[in-house]
């Protein structure tokens, strides 16, 4: 059965990208606290920003073009399914490779 996406309210949509921004700059006042609390508050407010905004998913591909081990280490922490689709990838022709080596 083919997937369905949802199309989400632009408001929805919206207020997740607020929030998303929120948790980005409460993070660094957690941070002094014990504890990996502001870690996991950056790290959501990522996720929301880079779910609702093109402009954020645009910006945050050129950095991992510039940076490619640390956006693969981030996107893997998230687990972004593209860094999980392209990591699937990689194992696969790796594999394949290494078959059509032996051979």
């Amino acid at each position: 059965m083919p997937s369905v996406k949802a199309v989400r309210s632009p408001v929805l949509r919206f207020g997740q990208l607020v929030l998303g921004m929120l948790l980005i700059v409460a993070a660094p006042l957690l941070a002094p606290l014990p504890g990996p609390a502001g870690i996991f508050l950056f790290a959501g407010g990522m996720v929301l920003v880079l779910r609702n905004s093109r402009w954020a998913r645009l910006k945050w591909a050129r950095l991992k073009r510039r940076w490619p081990r640390t956006g693969h280490f981030v996107d893997r922490m998230m687990r972004r399914q593209s860094a999980m689709r392209r990591h699937e990838r990689a194992k696969a022709s790796k594999s394949a490779a290494a078959k059509a080596g032996a051979n």
